[in-house]
């Protein structure tokens, strides 16, 4: 599963179980995540028993964007049987304070920052 645009890419591994995100999530309604969210929740329905959400290259994420992500992470938490993994980048700078948010969300998530 992939989707490609000028100013992101998101694609998910089924070998390593990593949803990988790059550039910028810059999309300025909410209809325009659908397709992200779309790719998301088929990860999550797929039940694998853990993810790995890489944004280490994701350089910007929007209120939106980070509205998209908490909900994923909310839904994993639902799923009960999946583990989730966040690979953050210390040189991102908002990914420092809003990552740790998703702890608050999902206390089990295991962070990463590098």
């Amino acid at each position: 599963m992939e989707i490609q645009t000028k100013d992101y890419s998101i694609e998910y591994d089924r070998a390593t179980q990593t949803v990988t995100c790059c550039g910028s999530f810059r999309l300025s309604q909410m209809e325009e995540y659908a397709p992200i969210v779309e790719l998301l929740n088929a990860v999550t329905d797929s039940s694998p028993n853990t993810i790995t959400l890489d944004l280490r290259k994701l350089e910007f994420l929007n209120s939106s964007g980070i509205n998209i992500v908490s909900k994923f992470v909310i839904k994993v938490r639902q799923q009960k049987n999946i583990q989730i993994a966040v690979k953050g980048s210390k040189l991102i700078h908002w990914q420092g304070k809003s990552l740790k948010n998703l702890q608050r969300l999902m206390p089990s998530l295991h962070l990463e920052l590098e």
